[in-house]
């Protein structure tokens, strides 16, 4: 079989899907503040498509996952974009300009997260939970020479991804339908303040609990302790009214901001960490770029001239944006091109960071699981900080509506080399672990960011129209709700309040100091080499709500007493894989099942396209979605526990 890769057909394929998916995803992500990974299920598609014609690789099936999760990963610029319409500041989406915004940003963010492949991906212990996940399904997938050696585990691996997938996608059906609630809430009184459990029933995110380890599921537990069992009956304590509403409301509003100060000063102490081994990957990245093929593994990057040169061309045409922003803005006239050279380097500066801490973030947790959105709140606190610092007071009160729209605008940028950066060293680890050719991957990844802006605009564009955006003065949509569009709420938001002077510093600043003794902490354990606590991810178990950290945390612990069950027994390494091929197959089977969700609800504008009951069945519908969720949980492991024995 010739050794395919970089072909033609797998970048169309590849593309064809991220539109697709990016499409579903800006929907999804509009309506209920979450994106859904597309690495895994393009991988899946992918496979499907070229086995028809007998001659797809494994490294050609990674092109095509490559550029579809580049594209579908881009639609978190929703989070950001729409804010522009909540001011008022536009009146719809202009197809260049948003293409522009997403394609430059994120190719961006493409390019500045290369030289962090060897620091963060091959020689880093982060275990990149999707990454892995797509690369055994690549392998399980793989035919003829490619196939897994062991005849047991080439003939039972597919059988468990497959398994897997239609165990999640068969619960998702059943909780779409409305028969199974997602999770189930319980707020109570702590003293005189509030507090509450959230249980998710998501088994994709208990897979990927098992892909990341223990070490990471206490990390998160613990943050979420300190968000829930302390901070939350502090914040809330007097206040009276509905519990459930108090602590829902405190936790959005004040909470997440504590959460975000940490995952701030956790950010920087691992930048701080990881300079060493970025510096040394800058630097084997130079060699390695004018070296050949050693063995049968090509592991060159893009070369670090061609990174500069496409580096520059980029930030070019961002000053262009940002030139022709501010000409169409008369207030902001007077300060052009400081305001120009000043975005430009905030995009570099900041652009550069957000890449590394993005990076580490999915190599900790997983892209899906990554707070993006706690890097969006930290970089328009400090772009609109240092405009309303330098900016501001030149140009007087008058101008605060325009600045706050130009921060809008820079931060688009930034976000979009986030979201890529999240995306791509998991997509890079992939290519790792199923031999592939870096720089042909980074070539494929910046096809993905092309094909996925392309369609951000138009999406976006039909939506305002049928639906709208809260708080647009200008709205005049079809849909009498307009979509929640939570994040992107949040952060013009924030900006208008750093702007006006009204942002709580001190949550954040209490979240310093929490990620200050969280970093202290970790150390003192590495000091002692006790298992180390990750302190970024405590600060994400802060921030995230608890129906998405608990089912991570839960996989984590299933995960670590399914291994140490297993490990000591015939063909325990193999059993051991097989655990992670169920964790794989569930997050296919939800992926999967979520996109082709959204796909309906375009479809038919109906927010629960298949519920077949209503409101009237939600108390037994809590006790069906914990029962289904026990029990699949407890059968899936029980039998794939058994796989690994011969018969």
């Amino acid at each position: 079989m010739r050794d395919n890769e970089l072909t033609i057909r797998a970048l169309i394929l590849g593309a064809v899907i991220a539109v697709v998916f990016t499409a579903a995803n800006v929907y999804l992500g509009l309506r209920v503040g979450i994106t859904i990974a597309s690495s895994i299920p393009a991988a899946v598609i992918s496979m499907g498509i070229l086995r028809a014609f007998n001659t797809g690789t494994i490294r050609e099936n990674n092109i095509v996952q490559t550029v579809a999760s580049a594209g579908g990963t881009l639609s978190a610029i929703i989070f950001v974009l729409p804010g522009l319409v909540m001011i008022g500041w536009w009146r719809g989406f202009d197809f260049w300009t948003t293409f522009f915004i997403c394609a430059l940003g994120g190719t961006l963010g493409v390019l500045f997260s290369i030289p962090l492949r060897r620091a963060l991906v091959v020689n880093s212990p982060l275990p990149f939970p999707e990454g892995v996940a797509a690369a055994e399904v690549l392998k399980v997938g793989a035919t003829g020479d490619e196939a897994p050696a062991n005849v047991l585990e080439r003939s039972r691996g597919p059988l468990i991804v497959l398994y897997g997938a239609l165990v999640a996608a068969g619960a998702q059906i059943v909780t779409f339908m409305g028969l199974a609630a997602a999770n189930v809430q319980n707020f109570f009184r702590v003293g005189s303040g509030v507090s509450g459990v959230t249980v998710g029933f998501t088994l994709a995110l208990v897979g990927a609990g098992h892909l990341v380890g223990i070490s990471v599921g206490i990390a998160l537990l613990c943050g979420l302790l300190i968000s829930w069992g302390v901070l939350l009956p502090y914040l809330t304590a007097g206040m009276s009214g509905d519990v459930a509403e108090i602590a829902e409301n405190i936790f959005r509003s004040q909470v997440r901001f504590i959460g975000a100060g940490t995952i701030g000063v956790a950010a920087i102490w691992s930048l701080i960490k990881l300079v060493g081994p970025v510096a040394k990957g800058i630097s084997d990245t130079l060699k390695a770029g004018a070296a050949a093929k050693t063995g049968g593994h090509d592991d060159r990057d893009l070369p670090i001239g061609t990174i500069a040169l496409l580096s520059l061309v980029c930030l070019l045409a961002i000053g262009t944006l940002l030139f022709l922003f501010i000409q169409a803005t008369p207030a902001l006239q007077p300060y052009t091109w400081p305001l120009v050279v000043g975005g430009v380097a905030f995009t570099v500066l900041v652009g550069a960071f957000i890449a590394i801490v993005a990076g580490y973030m999915a190599g900790l947790i997983g892209a899906s699981n990554s707070p993006v959105s706690g890097i969006g709140i930290l970089s328009i606190v400090s772009g609109s900080l240092l405009l309303a610092l330098f900016v501001q007071p030149g140009l007087g009160h008058a101008a605060t509506d325009a600045l706050v729209a130009f921060a809008l605008f820079a931060v688009a940028m930034v976000f979009s080399i986030a979201t890529i950066s999240n995306d791509n060293l998991q997509d890079l680890k992939t290519g790792q672990l199923v031999g592939a050719s870096p720089w042909r991957q980074q070539i494929a990844l910046i096809v993905g960011v092309v094909a996925g802006s392309l369609v951000i605009g138009p999406v976006l564009d039909l939506l305002n129209a049928a639906y709208g955006f809260p708080g647009d003065p200008n709205r005049a949509a079809i849909a009498a709700e307009p979509l929640g569009a939570p994040q992107a709420t949040l952060i013009s938001t924030l900006a208008r309040g750093v702007l006006n002077a009204e942002l709580r510093w001190d949550l954040i600043g209490l979240g310093a100091m929490i990620g200050v003794g969280v970093c202290l902490f970790d150390e003192i354990l590495g000091f002692f080499k006790m298992l180390r606590i990750p302190p970024l991810a405590i600060g994400i178990g802060m921030y995230l709500p608890m129906d998405t950290t608990q089912p991570v945390i839960l996989g984590a612990v299933i995960g670590w007493l399914y291994d140490r069950a297993v490990e000591k027994r015939e063909n325990g390494e193999m059993a051991k894989r097989f655990g992670i091929l169920l964790a794989c197959g569930l997050i296919v089977g939800e992926s999967l099942l979520g996109i082709l969700n959204a796909g309906l609800i375009v479809g038919t504008g109906n927010p629960t396209p298949i519920a077949i009951v209503g409101e009237d069945f939600t108390a037994a519908s809590r006790w069906i979605g914990a029962a289904m969720f026990a029990a699949l949980l407890t059968l899936s492991y029980f039998w794939v526990a058994r796989q690994s024995r011969a018969k």
